[in-house]
């Protein structure tokens, strides 16, 4: 299906801004933002075994990263050592 938009002129620059922060045309973005809108919607009436095969087909999308160290998750990475 083919959808012709009229937006205004600061709209179309602040959706163009966005999409190019994603790397993506403003097509892309706009039908990216259609089908999570979309699979809201149909994910509220749906069952919780639907909901969790959404969701582990949403994070195969993602890359994978090496898991952070014991310490990069501890409490003490946070604060700098103190001098005594």
């Amino acid at each position: 299906m083919t959808v012709t938009l009229k937006l205004k002129p600061e709209v179309e620059a602040g959706l163009v801004a966005q999409a190019q922060a994603r790397g993506m045309s403003l097509e892309e973005y706009l039908l990216a933002m259609m089908e999570e809108a979309s699979l809201v919607k149909t994910l509220e009436s749906a069952s919780a075994e639907e909901r969790a095969a959404a969701f582990e087909a949403w994070s195969a999308g993602h890359r994978s990263t090496e898991p952070l160290s014991d310490f990069a998750v501890s409490r003490d990475s946070i604060y700098e050592p103190r001098e005594r």
